[in-house]
This record gives C-alpha cells, structure tokens and sequence, in this order.
C-alpha cells in the first residue's frame, strides 16, 4: 500500500501552492441557512482558477517532477476538471501535457483543456475507459501519469482546502465534501482532523455513481458497473485503493442524492446566491436539504468542488427546475379550427396572469378530428397553486387540458 500523505505534506502542498492557487472564499447564505437552520459555510472551490479544485491536487505533484519526467511530458484522464487542473499546471512548471478524456465529456471542459496547453484525446464512455487509454500512453511514451485521486501528492494537494476552512472557521462542526474517486474527501479529511479529531465529515456520492458507498458497505473496494449522473466530476466506477484506506479511517459517513436533488441544488446556487455550480459541486448542499434535521444547529463547511457546468445540460436543469416548483406549465389542449379561437384560449390564459413562453399550433395531429386543431402552450406561472388554478378555470371553461412533463435530466 502506498504510503499515506500526512499533515506535514498538506502544509508543503500549501505553502509551493501559495501564488498558484486562489485562497476561495468561504461564504454563507442567509437565505439557504434558514431554509436549513443552521449556518452553512460554501468553500467556493468552482471560483478557482481553472474552475475547480483539482489545479492544487495536480500541481503538488507536477512540482515533484524531475528533470527528466518534466522532457516526457505527463499524461492523465479526466472527465474535465482533473484535465484542466494538470493542462494549467504543466504549463505553469513548463511540460507538456496529453490529456485522455470519456468521449460524452463536456465540450466548454474540453474546449477549456486545449485553451491551457495540452492535447486532447477523447477515448471511451467513462472516466475508467480513459485511464486505462491514459495508462497505455504512460507505458508506450514514458510520458507520467498524473492520477486523478489516488495519489498522495495529489490527496495532499486537495488537502489544503480543508486547511482554509479550518483557519478561517475553527468552530466547524462538520464537513461536508463530494466523493468521486476519493482524493478530495481523503485530503480534506486527513488535514480537518489532524486539526481537530472532533470535526465530523460526511462524503456525499451521486445515487448513480456510488461506488465509494458500496465499498464502504461491503469492507473492502468494489468497482461499480456504470457511473451515470450529471454530477459528471464524481462519475467514477472504481475509485482508489489508496483513498478508499483513507475514507474508511477518517470519514464518519458516506450518503447518496439523486438527480433531482441535485438539480434542485444547482439552481439554488444560481437563483439564491448567483453562483454557477456543476453538479459534483452541488451535491453537499443537495444532501443539506434532503436531511435538515441531520446537523441541527451545528456550524457545517460544504465544498462546492466545481463550477464548470455545461450551458445546455444548465438549460435544462433551470427548466425542469421550474416546471418542478410550478414555476412554469407545459400543456395541451385542443380547440376547434375557426378563426379566433386561438385568440380566445389566450385571452383566457392572460386573464388568469400567466405570461406565454410558447405556443405550438397544429393543424396535422393524427389523432385529432379534422376540423379540431391541438395547441401546445408553455406558460410561466407563480407556484404549484397558480398551475392548478390554470387548468381548473380552462377545464371549466370546456378546454380538455393536458399537462406535459418534461422528460428526465
């Protein structure tokens, strides 16, 4: 077994990162404190350069390169963010690097990667399908393969966070913190608790991608068989042997959130606080509000990881999200096809205060009469009673309504 990283590594980690890396902040929400009830400080990792925080993680350990690995270049796989963290950081240190990515990654992360230096090759369907492309690179051009998590320069890069947040909050009672492959949690972890044993920290997992919880569950490391959620920067099958030691050792409890608890989060963060959140980067305040009664009135720290979402997975976690909180309707119904009666199904709408986004005329629907036509409205609306309110007064009106769902995230 590889040889855990120790406090002492951390402060290293954090004194050669001094000028590299930003100090983020950590900031409170009034408003999500109190839909909680306790105070909840957000370490704003996703206002890190390059996005996120794995740019500590990935230089710690290209500082320790030799003269002669920095002439091989390094080699890594990354669903994105781990990519943009080495691409910045062999730049900065002057080698050169290749960087293996899934082949559904997320293009503005893979646009961000070639942005910094380094070339780009897209291999596979997961983070797993990439590493081992990474690992036949490695071995073929002696280029160094830079892990992800599993790596004590790495971990104790990661680990720095967790030194800022127990400087700046030596009150804290627990720490809430993403679990992909592990590396951030077991860092953060180790360094939180060098510092004060009593702090508990809790790992939270994507319900599609929990293979950390698994192997927690079972004793020993258990590689899943699909990693499938938008929280892509935890999407990991088979985390590290050396974070799953540590995990086991320093984490008080691992949990799950679902997509929709995630969703939820990430447009919290937006609408509530401004702040732009990929989905690993959400999941500790998903966790926060699916189990308020969980930390009471303790001081909790959660990790926001990342911030590097992409724009059209955004759109459309924004507009479930608001069909969910009966912030906008999708219906259809159908009127005969005379002149103004399409006129007259919005006048009725806009009687009832519900602003039109879209409407969708069709005469060629097969499964309506010929002399009928089926509308297809969007509407945005006040909450869950303003909807029900809607199509109650349509309804009695004679409209037969039909409310469209949205399909999944």
């Amino acid at each position: 077994m590889t040889k855990w990283p120790v406090l002492e590594d951390v402060l290293q980690a954090a004194s050669a990162l001094a000028g590299v890396t930003y100090r983020t902040p950590l900031q409170e929400s009034s408003y999500i404190n109190d839909l909680i009830g306790c105070r909840v400080f957000f370490k704003l990792e996703n206002l890190q350069r390059s996005g996120s925080f794995k740019l500590r993680g990935a230089y710690n350990r290209i500082r320790h390169l030799s003269p002669d690995e920095l002439t091989r270049g390094v080699v890594a796989a990354s669903a994105g963010n781990h990519a943009q963290g080495v691409a910045l950081a062999a730049g900065l240190v002057g080698t050169t690097a290749v960087i293996v990515t899934p082949e559904g990654a997320s293009l503005n992360k893979i646009e961000a990667t070639r942005s910094y230096g380094a070339e780009v090759r897209q291999i596979g369907e997961s983070f797993d399908d990439a590493f081992r492309e990474a690992e036949r690179i490695a071995e073929e051009t002696g280029r160094v393969l830079i892990h992800a998590f599993d790596d004590p320069s790495v971990i104790a890069g990661q680990g720095t966070i967790g030194l800022e947040i127990m400087d700046e909050r030596t009150t804290v009672d627990t720490l809430v913190v993403p679990i992909g492959g592990g590396g951030l949690i077991s860092g953060i972890a180790m360094a939180a608790k060098s510092q004060n044993p009593r702090v508990k920290v809790i790992g939270v997992q994507a319900a599609g991608a929990d293979a950390m919880l698994q192997s927690h569950l079972a004793g020993q490391l258990r590689p899943s068989v699909s990693a499938r959620t938008i929280a892509d920067g935890i999407a990991v099958k088979r985390p590290g042997d050396l974070t799953f030691a540590m995990i086991e050792h320093y984490v008080d409890d691992i949990v799950t959130v679902d997509e929709h608890d995630i969703s939820r989060a990430i447009l919290i963060f937006l609408e509530r606080s401004k702040l732009l959140v990929e989905g690993a980067g959400a999941v500790g305040l998903a966790h926060l509000l699916k189990n308020q009664s969980s930390v009471g009135n303790q001081t909790v720290a959660t990790v926001v990881s990342g911030g590097n979402i992409d724009v059209t997975l955004l759109s459309r976690i924004i507009e479930k999200g608001l069909v969910e909180e009966g912030r906008q309707l999708h219906l259809k119904t159908v009127i005969p096809d005379r002149p103004g009666q399409l006129s007259r199904l919005l006048e009725r709408v806009a009687g009832l205060k519900a602003n039109v986004v879209r409407v969708n005329h069709e005469r060629w629907d097969p499964f309506i009469a010929p002399q009928d036509v089926s509308v297809d409205l969007t509407l945005e609306t006040r909450d869950g009673a303003h909807r029900q309110e809607i199509i109650a007064s349509l309804e009695s009106d004679g409209y037969q309504v039909a409310v469209e769902s949205l399909p999944g995230i």
